[in-house]
């Protein structure tokens, strides 16, 4: 591949470690800094990998260091893009961008001026079955897709802590499935209906937030989403895709530990899914940033765009508002470039 590419990651948290792993594993990176505002928890990943920790400013300002992945708070996603971007850098960042649409597009209008390549984490687009999935269905093996169906279902609710600085289910949880029923209709949506209520968490709906929700979309010549969401699976991570199209379906069922089933008098049994998502799509995050690495050495455009960025965001905004309102809601800025 060449030169290796100097990387600074902002963040050494539960997703920044295994960025981090996969970086330091990958031929043509190298890991240079660790950035993050907890120094105990970046000198502690800088050392498992023998890089560096830096203050922003620093790892910025070197020449050495040609991309930087972005694995920090939320509340930090949109600042650092742009000072990354205004120091020539290519940017890796996880979702989403900011929680603010108007804030969202503030920071690609600083990309865009800078020229820099901006890849964002939705990471389910390079899970292997998933990625088969969409190659079948774009080959025409099932002619017109007719309807989607998502289900995402996290095995326990996530800290309140969390909840509170997360955005909510829609910005948090639901964004991922909003960028998989772009990425899989083959159209936008048109129109979104969202309903949710707090039925895992009491505590969770004392925020103003839900815990459980159903989104529909619907495209313009008919076909359909549905994605199911839930802050509870008692049987593990909950992650299955089925498409049905004209001349038949297309499903991806749950990640098993193992593919052993045992058959007695008794029942037909096999293990629980695969916990959660970081063992889930382990896989997916390494695909990701190899697709990301390979664009740098390459020229290459990512697959997954600002715009993709700022679109699951807008389906996210579109999600929170017809739940408050109980009404469906146009898509009017999906349609055309209009970002």
């Amino acid at each position: 591949m060449g030169q290796e590419i100097g990387f600074c990651q902002f963040g050494a948290g539960r997703i920044g470690q295994i960025h981090a792993a996969n970086i330091a594993a990958h031929a043509g990176a190298r890991l240079a800094y660790i950035v993050d505002v907890n120094a105990g928890a970046a000198e502690a990943l800088a050392r498992r990998h023998g890089t560096a920790t830096a203050t922003a400013e620093a790892a910025l300002a070197d020449p050495a260091v040609g991309a930087v992945v972005i694995a920090s708070s939320t509340d930090s996603h949109a600042p650092l893009i742009e000072a990354a971007a205004l120091a020539g850098k290519a940017v890796f960042t996880e979702k989403p961008i900011d929680l603010s649409l108007a804030r969202v597009e503030r920071c690609l209008e600083a990309v865009a001026k800078a020229g820099v390549i901006l890849q964002v984490g939705f990471n389910r687009r390079f899970d292997p079955s998933f990625a088969a999935l969409h190659r079948q269905l774009r080959a025409g093996r099932i002619g017109k897709t007719e309807m989607v169906i998502i289900t995402s279902r996290d095995p326990a609710p996530p800290p309140l802590a969390y909840v509170e600085v997360s955005g909510g289910l829609f910005r948090d949880m639901t964004i991922h499935d909003f960028d998989m029923a772009r990425w899989l209709m083959g159209a936008e949506p048109v129109e979104l209906y969202a309903t949710a209520s707090c039925l895992v968490a009491p505590a969770i709906g004392e925020l103003g937030d839900a815990d459980t929700a159903a989104v529909t979309l619907r495209t313009a010549d008919g076909a359909i989403c549905l994605i199911s969401n839930s802050r509870r699976a008692a049987y593990g991570y909950d992650q299955r895709i089925e498409v049905l199209g004209a001349g038949g379906q297309l499903r991806v069922e749950n990640r098993l530990p193992t593919a052993l089933e045992v058959s007695d008098g008794e029942a037909v049994s096999r293990d629980k899914p695969l916990y959660f998502f970081l063992e889930r799509y382990a896989e997916s995050y390494r695909a990701e940033l190899d697709h990301f690495i390979a664009c740098l050495a390459e020229g290459g455009t990512p697959t997954v765009s600002a715009r993709d960025g700022w679109a699951a965001l807008y389906l996210a905004e579109a999600a929170l508002e017809s739940w408050r309102s109980g009404c469906p809601v146009r898509l009017d800025r999906l349609q055309g470039d209009t970002l």
